[in-house]
């Protein structure tokens, strides 16, 4: 009896883990489903929480200190831009020619400055997007200089899903490619590599001491988070058929630090929440007050890093401890009057 008590219980927490890993993906299902009018706004949300992700991986799992992944996010977006109108309206060609190129920018810049630490790394990320951009804008026969890349066509995915103006296969789109990316990236973290990864952020000297190739497995990661990066900026591209220089500014950097510090770092679907708590509250932030929005973000911001210390995503559990630490405190309190013998 107590073998099928434990046994029950081991069911229903194996059940209640495959619900809440379920749980987003039904979410945005259901997104698409009720809110058919908002569509473009979930499609912003979702390359926001992949660009989101390629942070986390990049600064959460292994501690690299970067304002670079727009030089990615941008550089994935012009490649997506450029083959659209030059090569092929092939949106999946398109998207693995703009993540290829990202993970090689990658792969280059990283074997330049992953070598330093701290505010030197900090740095020379922000100086690499800072050149990309003013490059880009130099650069105007292929990126279209101050005015961006505008006239973009897109051709319907496998030829039979076309993108529409009120962003149906554009949402599928960006959702599968999420889906995809994180896959990928659970993978990496449950690998060996991905817990070396995780001792590397902790303690860089004691892996060294052991063999741990340190500096190979920091570039590796950074190559993949760089890649991922490269395809958000792909999808934005390709949904929005529109890529401007603010792709490569450092506020989009400052923007996916924000939404990750918002959810919370190393954790499962902190992306998730931060990215769309963000873009929600600006958007409607935005339409209520378009020149102070941002002081509501901040005031978000300012709260949820004060009093959720693993972010938004924390929060279920937070409740669970204030609320257990209360129903102690009310028991301690009827404690003595219940003990008390009666004149």
């Amino acid at each position: 009896m107590a073998a099928l008590f434990v046994m029950s219980r081991a069911q229903l927490a194996l059940a209640r883990s495959r619900l809440g890993a379920a749980l987003p993906w039904l979410l945005a299902l259901g997104f698409y489903l009720l809110f058919d009018d908002q569509l473009a706004l979930g499609t912003n949300v979702l390359v926001m929480i992949l660009l989101t992700l390629s942070l986390d991986l990049c600064l959460g799992r292994a501690g690299i200190i970067t304002l670079g992944q727009s030089a990615f996010f941008g550089l994935g977006a012009y490649v997506a831009g450029i083959v659209a109108l030059r090569v092929t309206e092939e949106p999946l060609f398109g998207l693995c020619a703009a993540t290829l190129a990202s993970a090689v920018f990658g792969a280059l810049t990283g074997a330049l400055i992953l070598h330093t630490e701290g505010v030197a790394l900090l740095m020379l990320t922000l100086a690499i997007s800072a050149l990309l951009e003013e490059l880009a804008n130099h650069a105007s026969e292929w990126t279209g200089g101050a005015d961006g890349l505008q006239g973009m066509s897109v051709a319907p995915v496998f030829g039979v899903f076309r993108f529409d103006l009120f962003k149906h296969t554009a949402f599928l789109y960006a959702l599968a490619v999420l889906f995809l990316w994180f896959v990928v990236l659970q993978s990496l973290i449950a690998s060996p590599l991905g817990r070396s990864i995780d001792g590397i952020r902790q303690s860089p000297a004691r892996m060294r001491a052991i063999g741990t190739p340190v500096w190979w497995r920091r570039l590796c990661v950074y190559t993949l988070s760089a890649a991922m990066a490269g395809s958000a900026g792909a999808l934005s591209a390709q949904t929005t058929r529109f890529v401007g220089l603010t792709t490569l500014s450092v506020l989009v950097s400052g923007t996916a630090v924000v939404m990750l510090v918002l959810g919370g770092i190393r954790r499962r679907y902190a992306a998730f929440v931060g990215a769309t708590v963000y873009v929600v509250v600006q958007d409607y932030a935005a339409q209520i007050n378009p020149f102070h929005w941002m002081l509501v973000v901040g005031i978000l911001l300012m709260v949820t890093v004060l009093f959720l210390e693993g972010g938004l995503a924390s929060l279920p559990e937070a409740l669970g401890r204030w609320f257990s630490a209360a129903l102690a405190r009310s028991r301690r309190r009827r404690a003595p009057a219940s003990g008390r013998s009666p004149t």
